[in-house]
């Protein structure tokens, strides 16, 4: 069950999160990374095991509570304004093979506002939020064109 928790948290990772993926692939790290969070919620497994939960269940949960402070993503937040409001760019960024790493420099250029707003699942579809993100990806935008 490790080894499938494992790949599932690392699948994860890469479609929410490839800005993580790419400062633990930077650092060397993404053993160490996953083996921690798996070790972190075997406690938790093991308890259902013992209750009879299902596997399929037991794997859910534990991915669950792996990935909770992974969300809400900040990638896919930033990749739906861009495909949103700003759809000719995304086109552009995506059929030149560079959405991705566009995306995960947005990440750190919107930092300071995702900060400010303490971006999180509960306020995700703040409107101002929006806005702010919207203005600091539209400047980025102009900027590297």
């Amino acid at each position: 069950m490790q080894s499938q928790l494992k790949e599932k948290l690392w699948a994860y990772i890469v479609h929410n999160n490839p800005d993580l993926m790419i400062t633990l692939q930077e650092d060397y790290s993404v053993t160490k990374y996953l083996e921690e969070k798996i070790s972190n919620i075997l406690p938790m497994a093991e308890a259902f095991l013992a209750e009879g939960k299902p596997q399929y269940a037991i794997e859910e949960l534990c991915l669950n509570a792996m990935t909770e402070g992974l969300k809400p993503s900040k990638f896919l937040y930033i990749r739906s304004v861009i495909e949103e409001e700003f759809p000719d760019d995304f086109e552009r960024l995506k059929e030149n093979g560079v959405l991705t790493h566009e995306v995960v420099n947005l990440i750190a250029v919107c930092k300071e506002v995702f900060e400010a707003f303490d971006f999180k699942e509960e306020n995700q579809d703040n409107r101002h939020l929006r806005y702010a993100v919207i203005a600091q990806v539209h400047d980025y935008l102009l900027s590297s064109q």
